[in-house]
């Protein structure tokens, strides 16, 4: 799977809820940082291997969208975005604050090896049917978070127009669109189930 990605950008901050209860500021342009293509991992119910010792490890459930085609600014979303997925993108939270402090790029605490497990890729006719339903993180089958792409900061419209403008965007992209309140952390042997319109996604099971 990791040979087909191209481009792997999340956007930080896209939903109010989930800066207040980090304590930051919501952004007024979409906040963009990347992972490696070796983040991503498909969840398939198997064991997956975090670097714990490096302080908190946390969940942040994402919808995923999967580029098919090259974008311009302005292009409608639809006419390029092939297949969605749902996504965890595990953060060190501890690392992240200490590099936040010091003004330094989010890659340590965000690219690191299994840091971007994703379901499979299913087609999407619309961003529209995306909002049908709310999607879920469980963890040791108790949810933890709910969301609804309606709620975004930035649209997956405005996402796509602000990427192709700074940097590009075209077929193997993928894009993390942001997480909802609830975020916290996991520890060894927890298992993470993801869930669209109560019907099982994918899953992992936490070890260090």
């Amino acid at each position: 799977m990791n040979s087909q990605i191209r481009n792997v950008y999340c956007v930080g901050r896209n939903y109010r809820l989930h800066a207040e209860e980090l304590g930051n500021a919501v952004p007024d342009e979409p906040m963009i940082f990347m992972k490696p293509s070796h983040a991503v991992v498909l969840m398939e119910d198997q064991e997956l291997t975090l670097p714990g010792g490096r302080g908190e490890i946390h969940y942040e459930a994402e919808l995923v969208v999967r580029i098919g085609a090259d974008h311009t600014p302005g292009m409608n979303v639809d006419e390029v975005i092939d297949a969605y997925a749902f996504g965890i993108d595990f953060t060190l939270r501890d690392v992240q604050s200490v590099i936040k402090q010091k003004g330094h790029p989010w890659t340590a605490a965000k690219g690191f090896k299994n840091s971007a497990p994703i379901s499979k890729f299913e087609p999407v006719q619309s961003i529209q049917s995306l909002t049908d339903f709310e999607f879920t993180l469980n963890k040791n089958e108790e949810e933890v978070q709910r969301g609804n792409i309606r709620d975004m900061i930035f649209t997956i419209q405005n996402i796509a127009d602000y990427l192709s403008e700074h940097y590009g965007l075209g077929p193997g992209d993928i894009i993390f669109t942001g997480t909802p309140a609830g975020v916290g952390p996991v520890e060894p042997g927890d298992r993470l189930e993801l869930t669209w319109a109560d019907e099982a996604k994918g899953s992992v099971i936490v070890r260090y």
